[in-house]
């Protein structure tokens, strides 16, 4: 989790007016149309420059590999206009660098650019792009890369170095999110995914665990009704990350962390189960964005409180038709006891904003496959009772890549949760699932700003991008981060 070895080094250097060249090293240089970006640094080596633009002049390609007596170079096609440079656009730009150079065998690479946010977002993509999880094979898969240092060449290379040192602790905190997610349920249930929450502390990450004897204690009856069905005890963890002033209201992130999810007694189909190890994605998120924050040593105050349960068939497990409490006060008729998600965030929605007045909550579930039906794999649905806190999520999602679309909350919607037993039914008709479901969460939050992210359709993705290999995404942590510095 915090010290990967993973990890690519990267370093900075003072750019000169010439490239000198060395053995296993790759120069990637920038093109746009026919013009060699930064064309200053080849004064001294025209025969270059000119070979270059005679190559760029009579090839198409986004990437040139040139190989040369005088060295080996990547001539990359970028585009120039600030507006086309987008942090989704760099990242993957970083992204297809890391591609195309893995294979060659080269132990270092120099990137010639004087734009130090530029940089920032190329590294990330990089670090992103050479993401693996290959915990579990006894023969992993050989490294086809000898990549072990990046090197930016620029005007300013200590500022350049502390830029990219910050983008190196979110990239830790994606990676961690992802690898959380990755990790196969007999290996990660609440005790365990506990357990590595408890590795923050080395950071500065006040870390509290409650087990079921406290959240009994405490009334979080709901919670734990969904983990009557596992022999694993349900865990709620609370990390907190003071970088801000004494008296400032913290920001909270709430997590599902359903660490698997057979449906319980509502008992899911054999396919519909195999991917449930990641159920927990929204506590993956918040684990991942609190890591990062805290080795930036941001100057916010964070709360991260996740709820860790199994959701299995049992003798004791919860059954359709049973009535729960919720930590509310509000009485829960269970219709389905595969809609559990919402009810381990109900109680930790109202705990949290009753324990801690935070200045605004979001939580991020991978709440319903009706989320899938709607936006597909691209954005999340963001559901909100406040449009300050909505619109900046939605400007951070835009500018990141790690997008939401706004979805209703209407009365009209509210009422099809209503049941003649109890205060509210965890389902609603067959339509709406995911707005019904956002309906029941806003239910538990009295006046504090509140935003809900359905994150069931980018949590994990089957095809890799430029950025992105496939499997777990890390999903929010690179938006949140943005969403925190600039909110």
């Amino acid at each position: 989790m915090l010290n990967d070895k993973r990890f690519i080094k990267f370093k900075s250097e003072k750019q000169r007016d010439s490239i000198k060249l060395k053995d296993n090293e790759i120069n990637v240089l920038f093109y746009s149309e026919k013009n060699i970006l930064l064309s200053e640094n080849f004064n001294s080596q025209k025969d270059l420059l000119n070979l270059f633009k005679k190559i760029i002049n009579d090839d198409s390609s986004n990437t040139i590999l040139v190989r040369s007596e005088k060295g080996n170079f990547l001539l990359v096609k970028r585009k120039t206009s600030d507006k086309n440079l987008t942090f989704r656009y760099l990242e993957e730009l970083g992204g297809r660098i890391y591609n195309k150079i893995k294979p060659l065998g080269s132990s270092q690479v120099k990137i010639y650019e004087n734009n130090i946010s530029i940089n920032e977002r190329l590294a990330l993509g990089i670090l992103l792009s050479s993401y693996k999880f290959e915990n579990y094979k006894k023969n992993k898969i050989k490294q086809i890369t000898n990549l072990k240092n990046v090197v930016f060449v620029c005007n300013e290379p200590n500022k350049n170095l502390n830029k990219i040192s910050e983008i190196q602790n979110l990239a830790k905190g994606v990676f961690t999110a992802r690898d959380l997610v990755w990790q196969p349920p007999n290996i990660l249930y609440p005790s365990s995914f506990a357990d590595e929450c408890k590795k923050l502390k080395k950071i500065g990450v006040k870390v509290t665990i409650y087990n079921e004897k406290q959240l009994q204690k405490i009334g979080m009856d709901a919670l734990l009704a969904v983990g009557r069905g596992s022999r694993k005890d349900s865990q709620v963890v609370v990390m907190e990350w003071s970088g801000g002033k004494k008296n400032n209201k913290p920001m909270a992130f709430i997590g599902k962390g359903v660490c698997f999810d057979s449906g319980g007694l509502s008992l899911k189909p054999a396919k519909s189960m195999e991917d449930m190890k990641w159920d927990m994605g929204g506590a993956a998120t918040v684990t991942g964005i609190i890591e990062a924050a805290a080795l930036s040593k941001l100057k916010y105050n964070l709360i991260g409180v996740i709820g860790l349960v199994e959701n299995m068939p049992d003798g004791d497990a919860q059954r359709p038709g049973d009535v729960v409490k919720s930590y509310s006060g509000q009485t829960i008729e269970v219709l389905n006891t595969d809609a559990e998600g919402r009810l381990v965030l109900a109680d930790i929605l109202s705990w949290t904003e009753k324990k801690y007045n935070p200045k605004f909550m979001i939580n991020f579930a991978t709440l319903t496959g009706a989320m899938i039906v709607a936006l597909g794999n691209i954005r999340a649905g963001l559901f909100s009772n406040d449009k300050e806190i909505s619109e900046a999520i939605f400007n951070s999602g835009e500018i990141t890549g790690e997008k939401v679309w706004a979805m209703p909350l209407d009365d009209d919607y509210d009422q099809l949760i209503k049941t003649e037993i109890a205060d509210m039914k965890n389902i609603g008709g067959p339509g709406a699932g995911s707005i019904t479901a956002g309906c029941f969460l806003k239910r538990h939050i009295e006046k504090t700003p509140w935003a809900h992210l359905d994150i069931a359709g980018v949590t994990w993705q089957n095809k890799s991008t430029p950025s992105i290999p496939s499997g777990g995404v890390g999903w929010g942590v690179r938006m949140l981060y943005h969403l925190i510095k600039q909110y």
